[in-house]
This record gives C-alpha cells, sequence and structure tokens, in this order.
C-alpha cells in the first residue's frame, strides 16, 4: 500500500514540477479531485520525495548580504548589483531604488523620518513613493551648507521633496550647519523653532545618510558644503563621518572644536533611532564604511557589490 502512494506522489510530483502541469489538468488526467492532488503535493515535499531548494545568489549578493550583516550585528544589509561599467550615478540611482523599497517596508503611523544633505540624499528623495502611513513627519538631520551647494543636494530640498512623496509633513531648517561661533549656535538652538526640531531629533525613528570619507575630500561637494578646510581642524586619525561627526579606522568618535559649533543631531539621538540607514558606495569610501560598521552608527546598510566585497576584506 506504501509502495502504491509512494509512485502515485512522486507520478504527481512529475506532472506538476517537471512537466508543468496545474492542479486542474492532473486531477483530470488521473480522475483524482483537486483538493487531493494539493494534499499530495504537500505530501511529497513533508516525506522527501521533492526538494525544493532557492538560488538566492542567484546574483551574487544574498550571501554578501548575510555576511555583512552577520560580521556586523546589522538588521539588514542590500547590496545592489553592479556591472564594472556602470557609471557612478547610475550606481546611486540603483542605491536610491533599493533605498526607497526598504523604506516603504518598514513605514508604520506617526515616524518621524530624518534626512542628511548630498547627491544620493537628493536622488532617494526623487525615487520615494507615497504611502499609506498616516502623520509621517520629514526633519533634517543637520543645517545647511556654509560655502556654495548645489539647491537640489541641500537638506531642507531633499526633506521637503521627500515629504511630498510620502504625503507627509516638512519641517525645515534655517540655520548652517557650522555658525561662525558657539555661541552664534546656542543663540540659533535657542529659538522655539530650532527647539521644536530639537524635539523631533530626540524621537527620531527613520534616519538617512550619507558616510563622508577624507579620501574624497577634495570634490567640489564636500568643499561647497563646509566652505572651509575642515580636516586641516582635525588629526590624521579621521576615517570617515556621518553627519559631521568624526570617527577613527574602529569607528570611535574623534572629539574636536566643530562639535561645539555644530548643529545636527547628536551621536545618542542618532543611535537611539529603530532605522538607521546609511546608504554608502565606492572603493574609496570602503574603510569609512567600514568603521562606520564597527561604530554602529548605521543599522542598515545600502551598498553596491564591490563595495561589499572590500568591505568584506579582512
Amino acid at each position: 500500500m506504501k509502495e502504491i502512494e509512494d509512485k502515485l506522489l512522486v507520478k504527481i510530483a512529475q506532472m506538476y514540477y517537471q512537466e508543468d502541469k496545474n492542479q486542474s489538468q492532473i486531477s483530470k488526467e488521473l480522475n483524482i479531485h483537486r483538493s487531493t492532488i494539493s494534499r499530495l503535493l504537500k505530501k511529497s515535499r513533508e516525506d522527501g520525495i521533492v526538494n525544493i531548494t532557492i538560488n538566492h545568489d542567484l546574483v551574487g549578493t544574498y550571501s554578501l548580504e548575510k555576511a555583512l550583516e552577520t560580521k556586523y550585528g546589522l538588521l539588514k544589509a542590500i547590496v545592489v548589483p553592479t556591472a564594472i561599467d556602470v557609471q557612478s550615478l547610475q550606481k546611486v540611482r540603483a542605491l536610491a531604488k533599493a533605498t526607497s523599497e526598504f523604506l516603504q517596508s518598514i513605514l508604520v503611523n506617526d515616524m518621524i523620518i530624518g534626512f542628511s544633505w548630498g547627491q544620493a540624499m537628493s536622488v532617494i528623495s526623487e525615487e520615494l513613493k507615497g504611502n499609506e502611513a498616516n502623520n509621517l513627519i520629514c526633519v533634517p538631520l543637520i543645517g545647511g551648507p556654509s560655502g556654495r551647494l548645489i539647491s537640489e543636494y541641500h537638506v531642507n530640498t531633499i526633506t521637503y521633496a521627500a515629504s511630498k512623496k510620502l504625503h507627509a509633513k516638512a519641517l525645515l531648517i534655517d540655520s548652517p550647519a557650522f555658525p561662525e561661533t558657539k555661541e552664534l549656535k546656542e543663540a540659533l538652538l535657542a529659538n522655539e523653532f530650532n527647539q521644536e526640531l530639537i524635539h523631533y531629533w530626540e524621537k527620531i525613528s527613520v534616519a538617512i545618510f550619507g558616510i563622508g570619507s577624507p579620501q574624497i575630500k577634495d570634490s567640489d561637494r564636500w568643499q561647497y558644503f563646509y566652505g572651509e578646510d575642515v580636516l586641516s581642524r582635525l588629526n590624521g586619525e579621521v576615517v570617515g563621518d556621518v553627519l559631521s561627526r568624526f570617527y577613527d579606522s574602529n569607528g570611535h568618535h574623534i572629539p574636536n572644536e566643530l562639535d561645539c559649533r555644530l548643529i545636527g543631531i547628536t551621536v545618542d539621538d542618532l543611535k537611539a533611532a529603530q532605522f538607521r540607514i546609511a546608504v554608502a558606495e565606492s572603493l574609496e569610501k570602503a574603510a569609512a564604511i567600514k568603521a562606520a560598521l564597527l561604530g554602529k552608527y548605521m543599522n542598515i546598510l545600502v551598498t553596491t557589490q564591490e563595495t561589499a566585497e572590500e568591505i568584506l576584506k579582512d
């Protein structure tokens, strides 16, 4: 009896999985009720007659994501496959789409979503889509540039554009990231508008930001944001920065006089956010990204395949 049943299970499994026949076709051909076919297909899997495997690593990124999550204790790693000849803007666009898709999966009512500045953030705001979550609030995580910066990369532009896509409220900032003096910073933060912003920073739900690296400090965007040679004020231990908070190769924050003038979310408030999404790529930034991972600045990383491979090297 068991042998007959096993032969029937094999027959049905072959018809369904190898001959690509649906359950209705099998039911008619074998004169067995469709519900029985469904039950026998399930039994064929339970008995080990059929083994289903999923090729997670078809595009070569699943194993990289799991390796990053395991090594750095990430909530989620998202690795975007990239071809060798893909241009920088195309990579940024792919990262932005992946970030948008992940954001859609985590948004719930009453979340406060913070944004940084820069090209990647600008593209992310373009890629965002409407969501069913209600009462969302979008805020900048840092003040504006001290120097010249393309308006589309300004944190206010990004925050406002994101709020429109997400049907959210936007609170913008009219203070620079680095006022000229500590006294001026304190005066700016004392006003009612900025006090409200600080209140939101303390309750941030989602923070989305890039990672800076001294390896690319000569880029126009770096110079235009700071309006000065920031690294000349620091020692050579700087490996990277998150929201203008500088850290060493172990991810430890490097205290400096710029901290006293910086208008932006604190490291403690950032790390208290439920979702801390870092979006960064390039071999030049690999050391900075690795150090930020060690420093636990993010719990979600969105990067490219080539960058992930470099980060995972011992």
